[in-house]
């Protein structure tokens, strides 16, 4: 019930004061935490621990920011902290005012460090979201580079008589030797490591011995030539584990995870309690006005670092800092014993105030492990702050990862942009082509990357099962592939292929390959003000808006100048309806043999349905009749209505006119014509 309330680094460190205190209590001297003991034995298993399962992922995406954070961060931290504690000294009084400004600068590089051990220890208590938790720690584990060369470049001014120009920019220079060449350490014994991995099948005892031994030798290495040690041991455990991992047994896997989790811890746990041994036993020097200095110039530091860092960082962020993170990446900064250390590292002979630095050392200690570690917990539940969620990977995430990658990698290649994508691309290209071939043994090398994690879930989900105690149950719960892995067995030597030969499918990759690799290297840089104009653009658009305003009017005359048409009779049906009265029918004028029709409109066989459309062709064409039209063709003619009573619809008025009736028959089916230009008029003049 306790530890749900109290970091357990801050119970770790109760126990510590208590045990020094009952061993002071009995009149014996109480061991101190030595430096050469932290950093050579207590140390390093928890950087490989970081280092070994760094979530590379996350980290490689957010590596620009957690750069800023370690790098630009702890210089603002070290040299802001280090002048006003300068400024404080000189005003203080004679007691502070002996105190020069490399010194102050020296403790100012001290203090000015995140903890990676601090921040492990409470960050995976309160279970925070990867973002927050990546770019704090990362910036925990990267700004050891910085660290250790402010300290050694400000121990090595406080000796000499004068400090010129040169020897600062040297100073300066020598970050990027330590930092890089820690890496390029850690990466040379990583890959040695997983060289000697492959060679193990025959002796899978020793296989967990050869990662901790070359990870080790990385940090010795480094630390020899006064390298950062730390960037050496992250650089080793993530270069080696994906070749040690796909070359070593399950078992040695298992060996490895869980003896890193139990040294990290122990080491984890002797550091707290030797931290709070230490401060029993040593030596202080208390002074007010410097401690509290010291405490409140670190977090007014720490605040305005992160606030305008993070400023100027979401100006090229997608996913942006809001202020919650801001606050919690600020309130994370907590230091520990590896400040502790490096101020027990230091001389009395250049610094006579070493007592005074260690007391306030460790007061920011307790003060950001206690205080700011108990609360955190609450602040981040106040404040709502996304915690992690505890998910396991599928098949179906891995999938749509990797097309994710590949598509942002294309979008890349097409705008001519380098970004991330592409030159992450590049790298697993160059690993699937020359480092895995070399790294890795037997056909694992040429695996598939979707493949392998498919084998390694199943393998996961197989063993579970068995540890469970659900054997009986693994044909519904389990496929055929976990049951390969429990008991395996021996694979063809050759895989089958349907229907399908080596030199055809070589062929097949071939052109593949080739035309992909031509349309990238075919593509260049897009900018829009450099685009060749296309001359028959204009031209299409100025066709298709003219297509569209002769469609519009030509819908628009239809619904208003259309004439229903009526039904059409036969023949046969019509010649009846006019010979059943042939008075009704006048013969045409210009016209002898044809007889005379007279339609009635009072009459009850009125030809209504005869369709008047059929006939007026031969008049509204302008064409001579043909012979057949002339034999068969028939001129209706009105009569006068012979009472009052008669229908006024076939009453001859002004608009019954022959030419007014041609204009309604012709506007009723116009017929096929042309598409009207623009500005044409839908009627044309002079009909």
């Amino acid at each position: 019930s306790v530890s749900s309330i109290v970091p357990e680094s801050c119970l770790l460190i109760v126990v510590g004061l208590l045990v020094g205190g009952l061993i002071k209590g009995v009149g014996e001297k109480p061991p101190i935490l030595k430096s050469d003991i932290f950093f050579l034995f207590l140390l390093p298993p928890i950087i490989l621990d970081a280092g070994y399962f760094l979530p590379l992922r996350p980290f490689t995406e957010n590596l620009g920011t957690i750069l800023i954070f370690a790098v630009v961060g702890t210089l603002w931290n070290a040299f802001f902290l280090g002048g006003l504690m300068y400024a404080v000294c000189q005003l203080s009084g004679p007691g502070l005012n002996h105190i020069g400004l490399l010194a102050n600068l020296l403790f100012g590089s001290i203090i000015s460090a995140v903890d990676p051990v601090a921040v492990l220890a409470v960050f995976e208590e309160i279970h925070i979201n990867e973002l927050l938790h990546i770019l704090v720690f990362g910036e925990s584990l990267l700004n050891d580079a910085v660290t250790v060369v402010l300290y050694h470049l400000f121990e090595e001014f406080a000796s000499f008589e004068q400090v010129t120009i040169l020897n600062i920019i040297f100073g300066f220079l020598s970050f990027l030797v330590v930092s890089m060449g820690g890496v390029l350490v850690g990466v040379i014994y990583g890959v040695i490591a997983a060289f000697t991995s492959r060679f193990t099948s025959r002796i899978r005892v020793i296989e967990p011995l050869f990662v901790f031994l070359y990870s080790y030798m990385a940090y010795l290495s480094a630390e020899l030539f006064h390298l950062s040690g730390i960037m050496a041991l992250i650089a080793a455990g993530v270069v080696m584990r994906p070749y040690v991992e796909a070359n070593i047994s399950h078992k040695s896997h298992t060996t490895i995870k869980y003896f890193l989790k139990m040294w990290s811890s122990v080491s984890e746990t002797l550091i707290f309690i030797f931290l709070g041994v230490s401060t029993v036993a040593g030596h202080h020097y208390w002074n007010w006005t410097f401690v509290i200095s010291t405490l409140f110039f670190c977090l007014i530091a720490r605040v305005l670092g992160v606030l305008v860092l993070t400023w100027f960082i979401n100006k090229f962020r997608i996913v942006k800092l809001t202020p919650k993170d801001q606050f919690i990446i600020a309130y994370g900064g907590l230091r520990g014993a590896i400040a502790f250390s490096l101020g027990y590292l230091l001389d009395y002979k250049h610094f006579g105030m070493r007592d005074m630095f260690l007391t306030a050392i460790i007061t920011v200690i307790f003060f950001t492990v206690f205080v700011q570690g108990m609360t955190i917990r609450p602040l981040v539940d106040l404040l709502a702050v996304k915690k992690k969620q505890e998910t396991k990977r599928s098949i179906n995430e891995e999938i749509h990862t990797q097309f994710l990658d590949h598509l942002l990698t294309g979008i890349e290649d097409i705008c001519g942009h380098y970004g991330h994508h592409h030159w992450k691309d590049k790298l697993n290209r160059f690993n699937e082509k020359y480092v895995k071939k070399c790294l890795i043994a037997g056909e694992r090398s040429k695996e598939p990357q979707l493949i392998a994690f498919y084998h390694k879930m199943e393998m996961k989900q197989a063993i579970e099962l068995v540890e469970s105690g659900g054997i009986g149950k693994i044909p519904s719960a389990v496929s055929t592939v976990s049951m390969q892995n429990i008991n395996p067995q021996t694979l063809p030597l050759e895989r089958v292929l349907p229907a399908l030969s080596k030199d055809k499918e070589e062929e097949i990759r071939k052109i593949l390959r080739t035309n992909l690799q031509k349309t990238r290297q075919r593509l260049r840089s897009y900018n829009r003000h450099t685009l060749v104009a296309d001359p028959y653009e204009e031209a299409w658009n100025q066709m298709l808006l003219r297509r569209q305003k002769a469609r519009q009017l030509e819908q628009k005359m239809n619904n208003y100048l259309t004439v229903p048409v009526h039904k059409v009779d036969s023949p046969t049906m019509s010649r009846a309806r006019i010979g059943s009265d042939p008075l009704a029918y006048e013969p045409k004028e210009d016209s002898e043999n044809l007889p005379i029709i007279t339609i009635d409109p009072a009459s009850p066989q009125s030809p209504e349905s005869v369709d008047l459309m059929s006939e007026e062709p031969k008049g509204c064409s302008g064409l001579p009749p043909s012979p057949e039209e002339d034999e068969e063709g028939l001129v209706m003619r009105v009569k006068e209505p012979s009472s009052p009573g008669t229908d006024d619809v076939f009453t001859p008025g002004t608009s019954d006119s022959p030419s007014n009736q041609r204009m309604l028959r012709c506007l009723s089916d116009p017929g096929p014509r042309p598409e009207p230009e623009e500005g044409e008029p839908f009627i044309p003049k002079g009909q």
